[in-house]
């Protein structure tokens, strides 16, 4: 019972002193902060993904390989991948505004008047040490309670943004550095391909039979360059398709299952401190010189 009552009191103190010490806090804000960061440069991303691909969707290239004109648009390849860096997207929006939460909840947790209140944990230790002498019995015991919850939540929080960024920096950075760089390389590649595509200027009115001559050429030249460019667009969304993937399921593992599952675990510890029934809290010192039974 004493050393029950020494590991619980150990544990409170230095609670209590993280929490007037602040530097947990901090941590979790700058951990919270470098993700956030990050999910919005991946959002940045995926945005000009999605210009450059309707750059390309739009674009209408005009050949005439043996003197009849022909229109198409080589960036119709892209229309599977377009849905797919759509909802890639909304992904990384939603991976920011779940580290914008982390970063309010930090804050609201940190307010002077939940502070305060965690701080009536310590009036659990005169309930441990004194527990037959003292007057906080009852209310004051429902009041530990929910003091030592809060404190529990507080910190909680903080080691779930501290937590995620450890396993993303473990598990989850090379997946993410490599599918950044060739997103940001598929992008300049499409931006690239949309630049030579563009249609050239229209002949003039007056056209000598040497500069009808060389457009017939340049018109068939493009014929083969096109064919080259739709590869290079084929080759661009299977590296967005692939990378794509693989940066989704670094975000989702680092905002929803790892702090779903911490969550879950917070719960069931939540659950154990308010439904405990700590009769040994409410037990009366023994009578003076009452006999030994």
């Amino acid at each position: 019972m004493v050393f029950k009552q020494l590991a619980i009191t150990l544990l409170l103190v230095l609670l209590m002193a993280a929490v007037q010490e602040g530097s947990l806090d901090r941590l979790g804000h700058q951990q919270t902060e470098a993700g956030f960061k990050r999910a919005l440069l991946v959002f940045g991303v995926s945005r000009g993904l999605n210009g450059v691909i309707s750059v390309a969707q739009g674009t209408e290239v005009a050949v005439e390989p043996v003197g009849i004109g022909l229109n198409f648009k080589p960036g119709e390849i892209l229309d599977p991948i377009n849905d797919l860096v759509e909802r890639f997207s909304w992904v990384m929006l939603a991976s920011s505004a779940s580290f914008g939460i982390q970063r309010v909840l930090l804050d609201v947790m940190a307010s002077p008047g939940l502070t305060l209140f965690a701080s009536l944990a310590v009036l659990l230790l005169i309930m441990i040490w004194w527990p037959g002498r003292s007057p906080l019995r009852g209310l004051g015991l429902v009041i530990c309670r929910l003091a030592v919850a809060l404190l529990i939540l507080r910190f909680s929080i903080i080691l779930i943004a501290v937590g995620g960024e450890h396993f993303y920096q473990a598990f989850l950075e090379p997946q993410y550095s490599e599918s950044r760089q060739q997103l940001e390389q598929a992008a300049n590649s499409i931006g690239e391909v949309n630049s030579e595509l563009q249609p050239d200027l229209p002949p003039p009115e007056e056209e000598s039979l040497l500069d009808q001559a060389r457009r017939v050429y340049n018109s068939a030249t493009r014929a083969v360059d096109v064919n080259a460019r739709m590869e290079a667009f084929s080759r661009a969304a299977a590296d967005i398709s692939e990378h794509a993937i693989n940066m989704i399921v670094v975000f989702l593992m680092q905002t929803v299952l790892f702090p779903l599952f911490s969550l879950w675990l917070l719960w069931q510890l939540l659950k154990r401190v308010l439904r405990a029934r700590l009769d040994w809290l409410r037990r009366d010192p023994p009578a003076s010189g009452a006999a030994p039974g």
